[in-house]
């Protein structure tokens, strides 16, 4: 049973993205290609090189991680705050599918979403940058890992949510700018060293760090740590999450 209502969601999940692919994954391709030709070919040939690669070769494991978690977590908190309001996500609360079911339903659909987007943003930057993988296997985990992480975040911010304008404040006031501050078009070496332990606060400077790693060989972060930090952030969100389903918080009237 919970087998089927698994399969369930995350196949109604897949189809309501792909059904309006023009909004879901048309916009990210678009977005990410402006970056590619704003910051890569025209801001980068002045910017030369960083940590010792072309400038485009640098940011695209970070814009790549950008349109993931982006896409994860944005396909969450629209899918499930949605289901809040129409009060479909009541009758699968009172049905006796596991709330661990539900939980993991809708960050399946999330995360396929994500990691959708960041395939279609990495064969885009293919055209820009002759793209090289140093650690396939940390790139694929890394990505994975991410996508999950904030597809359960996405969840959360659904479960507070008591109308659409709340879906979009913790994206553009709290995800964003951790976003640009992590690490995405910078090296935090650069930084003076006060500036580099504040980076070391962000928690997507690890994710960033541990991605580029994947493809260069290069990173600001040690892998071992970057992977446990990634870690704990789950099993926290993860745990929370739960928690706010067993207990119906914003969810039962």
């Amino acid at each position: 049973m919970n087998l089927v209502a698994f399969q369930t969601i995350v196949v109604k999940e897949i189809m309501r993205w792909t059904r309006i692919w023009s909004q879901t994954l048309l916009p990210p391709a678009i977005t990410m290609t402006l970056y590619f030709v704003i910051f890569g070919n025209l801001i980068g040939s002045r910017v030369g090189e960083m940590d010792g690669f072309d400038y485009m070769e640098y940011i695209v494991p970070g814009l790549i991680m950008m349109s993931v978690i982006t896409n994860s977590y944005g396909n969450v908190v629209s899918s499930f705050f949605s289901s809040k309001y129409q009060r479909s996500i009541e009758e699968m609360m009172v049905s006796p599918v596991s709330n661990w079911v539900i939980l993991a339903g809708y960050v399946g659909g999330g995360v396929l979403r994500g990691l959708l987007t960041g395939l279609i943003v990495t064969i885009i930057a293919s055209f820009f940058v002759d793209l090289q993988i140093h650690n396939i296997w940390v790139v694929f985990s890394v990505v994975f890992l991410t996508s999950v992480l904030f597809a359960i975040g996405g969840l959360i911010n659904a479960v507070f949510a008591k109308k659409f304008d709340d879906v979009a404040i913790v994206p553009t006031f709290i995800l964003t700018p951790l976003t640009y501050l992590g690490g995405v078009f910078y090296s935090i070496s650069l930084l003076p060293e006060f500036w580099q332990g504040v980076s070391k606060l962000n928690p997507i400077i690890y994710m960033v760090n541990a991605f580029r790693y994947g493809f260069l060989g290069s990173s600001d972060i040690q892998i071992g740590v970057a992977f446990a930090i990634i870690l704990v952030f789950i099993a926290l969100l993860t745990s929370f999450a739960i928690y706010l389903l067993n207990r119906g918080i914003g969810l039962r009237a």
